[in-house]
């Protein structure tokens, strides 16, 4: 316990020794007032455009868009469960051996700014990029997100006016490196990019949908007078107002009115639509469609969705740990957080069900820890107590029957 102690003093005098000179913010932000746009088609080719072109770069279009789709509740429900899996892992710093680091383990499993840190680096994923930077806030280290709006990454650009041109290069800045810290790919836009037709796609199936329900749910009413005598007409419209809300309309008595029959009005084709785009996003965010399809799902189905679902999470737990060992870690002992020598590692990915089989056949002829057991699959068990000997049974009646 006093060890524990000791390090976490050495550490935290370390890093506010350091943090003296940096208790301000690095970047300063312009606040922005957001309107709401209704957004096509258009919209996102006018903001792939603006994002690739060879010069004056403007990425904030991109971002907002990457915003407004991200209101989804399938989409945002998609990437929160793959990225919440990767946060909730547990890791550890080891040694240069590979032991364990017990103290420096559980001092920063849980803090909040490892938390964020790990969040911000697995969003670049899908938002193409992410540029963090560190901050003591009376004196407790915090992990902040620059705005991705204010951010040109291929050229290194930081605007504290998005809509201006004034910028700072930040990859030249002193602080890079080590307050300042950059995640993502110039390579790609991020997965995001490719949702937003399948979003947009759907919000236009849900309103044409929305409509149907509103013509064929309520039905319009219809009163047929002599639209030429105004005293009828005004006599009509007082029958309608006070009839109820519904939609209605006066025609001529000569005049007819009918509902279209082209197509079947039970919404089917929307319908289709929305499950169409919902699956695709689920194939490009989890690998597969997971828990939805209940019509034509089963067991060996969802088994072998969660089995990729899996694949994509300890991918993204191996980013997270190169993106530690090689970015992070240098980082956090240029400012004194973290001490020399130390790897950050993820626990290596079993086969849980593969593993039980072969412990229940070693046990039979193998003594099996139950210490190991009870880490490796959460079962609590006891080593198995030794048979008493038929030959020690007596119950003492011996003398009673001879």
């Amino acid at each position: 316990m006093s060890n524990r102690k000791n390090l976490r003093n050495k550490i935290n005098l370390a890093a506010k020794v350091t943090a003296g000179q940096t208790t301000k913010p690095i970047f300063s932000v312009a606040e922005k007032s957001i309107s709401r746009t209704r957004q096509d088609i258009k919209s996102w080719n006018d903001a792939l455009n603006l994002a690739r072109k060879n010069e004056d770069r403007k990425w904030y279009p991109l971002q907002l868009l990457y915003d407004e789709i991200f209101m989804d509740a399938h989409l945002r429900s998609q990437v929160q469960n793959r990225v919440n899996k990767s946060v909730a892992a547990s890791f550890s710093f080891t040694d240069l051996n590979g032991t364990v680091n017990e103290e420096l383990t559980n001092l920063y499993q849980n803090a909040t700014w490892v938390t964020d840190l790990n969040r911000y680096i697995l969003e670049s994923i899908y938002r193409k990029h992410s540029l963090t930077e560190f901050r003591y806030v009376n004196g407790v280290l915090q992990t902040v997100l620059l705005p991705r709006t204010n951010i040109e990454p291929v050229s290194g650009l930081f605007f504290n006016d998005y809509t201006e041109d004034k910028s700072i290069k930040y990859r030249e800045m002193p602080e890079y490196g080590s307050w300042i810290l950059e995640f993502g790919t110039t390579a790609d836009l991020g997965l995001l990019n490719n949702c937003i037709p399948h979003v947009l796609m759907k919000r236009f199936a849900q309103s044409c949908w929305s409509e149907l329900c509103e013509i064929y749910g309520i039905p319009p009413r219809v009163m047929k007078t002599n639209t030429h005598d105004r005293t009828m007409v005004s006599r009509a419209e007082k029958m309608m107002k006070d009839m109820g809300s519904a939609a209605w309309f006066i025609i001529d008595g000569s005049e007819e009115f009918e509902f279209a029959q082209g197509v079947t009005t039970t919404g089917d084709v929307y319908k289709n639509l929305i499950q169409l785009c919902n699956n695709e996003m689920s194939i490009l965010i989890q690998g597969a469609v997971i828990g939805q399809d209940t019509a034509n799902g089963n067991r060996s189905k969802e088994e072998s969705s969660q089995n990729i679902l899996g694949d994509l999470v300890n991918s993204d737990l191996a980013l997270l740990e190169q993106y530690w060992n090689s970015t992070v870690i240098p980082a956090l002992q240029n400012i004194g957080v973290l001490p020399a020598n130390i790897i950050f590692a993820y626990p290596k990915a079993e086969d849980l069900d593969k593993l039980w089989k072969m412990t229940t056949e070693a046990w039979q002829k193998y003594d099996v820890p139950a210490d190991w057991v009870k880490d490796t699959f959460g079962i609590p068990v006891e080593p198995k107590k030794e048979p008493v000997s038929n030959g020690n049974l007596s119950l003492g009646l011996g003398s009673l029957f001879l």
